[in-house]
């Protein structure tokens, strides 16, 4: 039988411990509150009100509910306050030596029974125990912000934690409404040992003006889904945090330089651009501890498309291709009024891909997404073609073809004496370097890549790649095309993985690491980014979709152009597609999908 907690101390009210004396509290349990100070204790008390009241002012908490939870939590300065309790909850500031002494100074006033746990997110809960005559009752409890609402919590067990301590602590999480994941005491645990690295890896994009913090945090929540941008969610977390993290797990963690901290941080750091706390950081918000942004003067000023700065004029577009994007672009350029002319390679794939646009657009009238008419008038802008010399009026070429550079190349040199001048010459490619297809040309300016996501009809997103001669006026009329067909369009560089596919697929080729070493399952893994951080999916859910023989192609063009050693793709990944597990599409990848 787990043990019973009937009280519980929290040490350190800031927003984490305020919540976590919030979370204990709505569950029944009695709270001993500790601060350093009166003052400090006052605002622990301030946070947990204020919180309190917006769930109420939400009808997500009833006022006497709110009274019953408020009255459950007894304030206190000083640790002497804590002789009692059966848990001990540390929750102050990322710094060791800190911790240390407040853990000596718990083993000494907690009665010897109870249990001593840290909210560390980074650092050793093992050097942390030692501090104390009882490091088999010492464990880490890390609970994820906002800590009333998030579900996971990580559950570290150090070498010598007894096996009864966390036996209890699970049973507790799952008392309290959690879902917990039970792990090794390892540098950044599982959540932000893969979430830190992305992190810092979208800092060193930034930093290094690849592309703008507006289009890297765009292309992050739109291409993938993810709740907030990698520098809006820095500046929540704290760029001085964010350091702390990152320069723990560097060090703890076999100085991975994926983890070593971009300089860009520090020196913001130093400036006291510590993000939403500061009022500063990525972007400007409108008061210290305020999320409302407000413009600043790396604030993109807003313009019409249409007035771009000297956009071409698109009416007619050409899509070559017969695959599963072509068809999504054709369908989507013909809602948007383009003027389209599709070129497959012979009328029987032509056909093919008439067919599976009227299948889509038809869906799209049962769903009360499109009428009739409009359905009708799409169909009536495609002009379906076999061969390429229809395109020599056109004004915007789109290319969809098979992800090989010579086919690519051969195309666009055939594009090139067809088309006719200042035609805006685009490929879709996903991994190919963008130059090596505009110098296939004599008009490499005019070439830039479109990146759409798939399914194009539904994905917002697209990525606009400027290669190195590809003119502003040629980027400037991409980014008015997105516009006009209700996208997105994020401007990047011509470097492997753009942006999405840069900072996704090493965070999915780390969790495989993770994996390898045992160090969790791919269950946990995937429950700690979802209930964690928010993602849609977990990594070995997103890889079993994707494709494991897609992915681990990603990963090597990665590690090809940036010789980055933390970007090798893991063993584990290669044995997989050899072996020819590749995911949903073969029934075996990281999960066996022929029992589902």
């Amino acid at each position: 039988m787990a043990r019973e907690f009937t009280s519980v101390g929290v040490v350190g009210l800031g927003t984490m411990g305020a919540g976590i004396v919030e979370v204990f509290a709505r569950n029944g349990v009695d709270v001993v509150a500790v601060e350093i100070s009166e003052g400090a204790l006052e605002r622990g008390r301030a946070t947990l009100t204020g919180s309190t009241d917006r769930a109420v002012a939400k009808g997500k908490l009833a006022e006497a509910d709110r009274d019953a939870l408020l009255s459950r939590v007894h304030w206190q300065v000083g640790l002497d306050a804590l002789h009692s309790v059966d848990l001990v909850i540390e929750a102050v500031p990322e710094h060791l030596d800190l911790k240390q002494r407040i853990f000596a100074e718990l083993d000494r006033v907690c009665k010897p029974e109870a249990i001593l746990a840290t909210n560390t997110s980074s650092l050793s809960v093992t050097e942390i125990s030692v501090a104390t005559s009882r490091p088999n009752q010492v464990i880490g409890i890390h609970f994820f912000n906002p800590a009333p609402v998030m579900k996971l919590v990580e559950v570290v067990r150090t070498v010598v934690t007894s096996a009864d301590v966390v036996a209890d602590v699970e049973a507790l999480c799952d008392r309290l409404g959690k879902v917990d994941v039970t792990i090794n005491d390892r540098a950044g645990f599982i959540a932000n040992a893969l979430l830190f690295g992305y992190l810092n890896h979208a800092v060193g994009m930034f930093e290094s003006h690849y592309a703008s913090r507006e289009d890297i945090d765009a292309a992050m929540k739109l291409g993938c889904g993810l709740p907030m941008g990698p520098l809006a969610l820095m500046d929540l977390i704290g760029l001085d945090t964010a350091y702390e993290i990152l320069d723990t797990m560097y060090r703890r963690g076999g100085r991975d330089r994926r983890h070593a901290p971009v300089p860009l941080i520090k020196q913001m750091v130093t400036a006291g651009l510590l993000g939403r706390k500061s009022g500063r950081g990525f972007y400007t918000y409108e008061r210290p501890g305020s999320p409302k942004v407000v413009p600043d003067e790396r604030t993109p000023v807003a313009a019409e498309p249409a007035l771009a700065d000297g956009a071409r004029a698109i009416a007619k577009v050409g899509v070559v291709g017969s695959g599963t994007m072509a068809t999504g672009i054709i369908e989507v350029f013909a809602k948007a009024g383009y003027e389209v002319v599709s070129v497959t390679r012979g009328a029987e794939k032509s056909a093919k891909v008439c067919e599976a646009v009227k299948t889509s657009l038809n869906k799209g009238v049962v769903r009360g997404k499109l009428s009739e008419d409009d359905r009708d008038a799409a169909l009536g802008r495609v002009n379906w073609s076999a061969t390429l010399e229809h395109l020599a009026d056109v004004d915007l070429v789109v290319e969809a073809v098979v992800e090989e550079l010579s086919v690519k190349k051969a195309l666009f040199a055939s594009l090139d004496e067809i088309c006719k001048p200042g035609v805006v010459l685009a490929t879709t490619t996903s991994s190919l370097p963008v130059i090596d297809v505009a110098m296939a040309t004599q008009r490499p300016a005019d070439v830039v890549g479109l990146h759409f996501f798939n399914p194009a009809p539904v994905m917002p997103l697209v990525e606009i790649v400027q290669t190195i001669r590809t003119s502003a006026e040629t980027t400037a009329t991409a980014r008015a095309v997105c516009a006009a067909l209700g996208k997105t369009g994020v401007v990047c560089g011509d470097r492997s993985g753009f942006v999405v596919n840069a900072l996704l697929f090493p965070y999915l080729n780390d969790a495989v690491k993770m994996l390898e070493a045992s160090y969790s399952t791919a269950d946990d893994i995937d429950y700690a980014m979802k209930l964690g951080c928010g993602y849609p999916m977990g990594p070995f859910e997103l890889l079993d979709v994707v494709g494991l023989d897609v992915s681990l192609a990603i990963q090597r063009e990665l590690y090809l152009e940036l010789r980055e050693p933390g970007f090798a793709p893991a063993p584990l990944l290669e044995h997989l597609v050899t072996a020819g597990y590749l995911g949903r599409k073969s029934g075996r990848g990281f999960r066996d999908h022929t029992r589902r």
